[in-house]
């Protein structure tokens, strides 16, 4: 029950997240808003550690390691940014539903880095998924490209997102030989915090309203416990379970967005949809979380 309970934290802390994006996006940009929330982690994680006394060191991983984690925070910082960029030009749902394709990018990775298996259940879901992409971007692409709020760039923004975030989750296996997983968000946290900093405008926080501050406050808490509950999950429930629970993500983005859309229709946009594209969005889900519960166990490094 707890598991369950923790996969479905992380479901509602990641489908509402792109709603308190939204609201940033409409007065900072994706840069600071991302590298604040790495900071505050940071600050978060280096306090939990330090009391435990099991803050990392130099000596844990060889040079190669260091460059894996390197090139694993540049495309995690590559998932953060574009994912929040790609709300300026399509719906937090849309966004959401588009990011359901990173899980199956890392199944196929899986197989083709780690020589995991395949299982036809797998295969099946990814069928599924691939039919619900087809039927949601029949009715979508076309409102889109027609639409003088949205735009195709966003789109392509997210699948990047996806591909980045799959990217960054291959290389875990390899990093977490040396590191433990507090200590590798550490790392991550504060290695991405450096690489953003040429780019952020703090100054633009000093003039965030009431408002804006609480939804910076929420993204800032948001990347701790929707990833503490995350890893948590992980630890005592089957990552096949929890990734079928957190595959309802998109269900949290779309209420809230329509609830969003409620208070301030100034800054959000609804995504039109008919039935198909409806139906289509369910099979994303629906094959997201057949090809999650289908998942075998990887073989050994």
């Amino acid at each position: 029950m707890m598991g369950f309970l923790l996969a479905l934290t992380t479901a509602l802390m990641w489908g509402v997240l792109p709603v308190f994006l939204k609201v940033l996006l409409s007065h900072t940009d994706a840069y600071t808003i991302t590298a604040s929330r790495f900071i505050f982690a940071a600050l978060f994680v280096l306090a939990s550690l330090a009391l435990s006394r099991a803050l990392p060191h130099a000596r844990q991983a060889t040079g190669a390691i260091w460059i894996v984690l390197f090139l694993s925070t540049f495309v995690l910082l590559i998932n953060y940014v574009t994912n929040v960029i790609a709300l300026a030009y399509v719906s937090p749902a849309t966004v959401q539903l588009i990011l359901q394709l990173a899980p199956l990018i890392l199944m196929i990775g899986g197989v083709v880095f780690y020589k995991e298996s395949f299982s036809r259940l797998q295969f099946f879901g990814a069928i599924v998924l691939f039919v619900g992409m087809g039927l949601f971007f029949n009715q979508r692409i076309p409102v889109i490209l027609s639409s003088a709020v949205e735009s195709i760039e966003g789109v392509f923004l997210v699948v990047l997102s996806a591909i980045a975030w799959a990217a960054y989750a291959l290389t875990q296996k390899k990093l977490l030989m040396s590191f433990t997983s507090a200590q590798l968000t550490l790392l991550i946290y504060i290695l991405g915090s450096f690489l953003l900093l040429p780019f952020t405008d703090f100054a633009s926080l000093l003039t965030l309203s009431d408002w804006q501050i609480f939804a910076l406050l929420f993204c800032c808490l948001n990347t701790v416990i929707g990833y503490g509950a995350f890893t948590k999950a992980m630890h005592i429930w089957d990552t096949s379970k929890v990734s079928a629970v957190i595959t309802i993500a998109p269900v949290f983005t779309y209420v809230s967005n329509k609830l969003a859309i409620e208070i301030a229709p100034d800054i959000f946009i609804d995504a039109q949809m008919d039935m198909l594209a409806y139906l289509g969005a369910l099979m994303i889900m629906g094959g997201a979380m057949l090809a999650s519960i289908g998942r075998k166990t990887a073989k050994p490094l």
